[in-house]
């Protein structure tokens, strides 16, 4: 196990938290993007913090165990998890399980609040049964086990609804959005009269629209309906697509590529677009999603996909010549400072 303390003389004596000195940590899955956060806070502020990483390890039977080894009494923590870790063979449900018990170790040993930062929030998409199907609301389940062991305060990147942080009662949820990430990757687009934003379902409408508006672009939506989990059909585009010939199409995660596949394929075929660009929270890493990906950028005009680092990225993407890579380090480092210093969380830029 790989532990660490990063700790700066504080010269200032300035901008102290009425919850205590800084202390980010880190289970192994968000080591990478934790790490690249504790680089932009410490150039950018004089204030000295406190850096564990990768806390958690398997016992020889396969048992999670957290250690800390630093006391953190009295300190204002972050704790970093990638739920999703296409790079480890760990599961959601072992990053999860490390997660909550991080949660546990740092509230038992006196820490003064318990941030979770979760760049890409896992279970979220379970907020609600599927219409005639027996199933529980597994979102707030997540949410009540996280307070239970000791959750004050949750940071996330673009979750699927924003409505997730009703599922958390009285602790905050700051859920970062990606338009104004976005926004700066096609400013040059700005009100093209030959571009339009897509929005691959219903769902992200609410986060579309909004970008269109601010962008000055016609705005369109695609009918989707799923046959089956994890597959998808295109039924109708609505827009107005005279003289358009780039779409950018923007969604909070690709999981198996399915549902961009069929849109790109669709937007092609059908409303005569030439270039496509595709901008996304969250790659979920699966190998098909990835083939697919590059059928389109062969076959269909995928020109670019923008993605950030919210879920730790395999080299068999990030080697991918149309791909490019936002770092999350920024508006993370931001939000913590925010948070750190009792102020509003202000909106980030990326």
């Amino acid at each position: 196990m790989n532990r660490r303390i990063n700790a700066r003389e504080e010269k200032h004596g300035s901008n102290h938290s009425t919850e205590g000195p800084l202390l980010i940590a880190s289970c192994q899955s968000g080591t990478a993007l934790a790490s690249d956060v504790v680089k932009v806070y410490e150039k950018e502020n004089s204030e000295s913090l406190i850096f564990l990483d990768n806390i958690d390890f398997k016992f020889s039977d396969g048992e999670t165990c957290v250690r800390l080894e630093s006391d953190v009494n009295g300190k204002d923590v972050f704790v970093f998890q990638g739920l999703q870790d296409p790079t480890s063979n760990r599961s959601v449900d072992e990053n999860y399980m490390a997660f909550l018990m991080a949660l546990r170790a740092f509230r038992e040993w006196g820490a003064n609040r318990v941030t979770g930062v979760l760049p890409y929030m896992a279970y979220a998409r379970q907020d609600k049964p599927t219409t005639g199907e027996r199933e529980p609301i597994t979102a707030e389940l997540m949410a009540d086990l996280s307070i239970e062991a000791g959750l004050n305060r949750l940071v996330t990147w673009a979750p699927h609804d924003n409505r997730i942080h009703g599922f958390y009662g009285k602790a905050p949820v700051d859920h970062l959005s990606a338009i104004p990430m976005f926004r700066k990757v096609f400013s040059d687009m700005k009100s093209r009269q030959d571009v339009i934003g897509i929005a691959p379902d219903a769902g992200a409408a609410a986060f579309v629209i909004p970008f269109c508006r601010k962008m000055d672009i016609r705005c369109a939506i695609t009918a989707k309906y799923r046959p089956e989990p994890e597959k998808a059909s295109i039924t109708d585009v609505m827009g107005d697509f005279d003289g358009i010939r780039t779409a950018i199409i923007l969604d909070d995660m690709i999981s198996t590529g399915g549902t961009i596949e069929a849109v790109v394929t669709r937007l092609v075929q059908d409303k005569g677009i030439t270039d496509v660009y595709v901008a996304i929270s969250h790659f979920m890493g699966a190998r098909q999603a990835i083939d697919r990906l590059e059928r389109l950028h062969q076959d269909f005009g995928l020109k670019g996909l923008v993605v950030t680092d919210s879920v730790p990225l395999t080299d068999s993407f990030i080697d991918l010549p149309f791909v490019e890579i936002r770092s999350l380090a920024q508006p993370l480092a931001d939000a913590i400072k925010y948070i750190h210093l009792n102020k509003p969380v202000k909106q980030v830029t990326g």
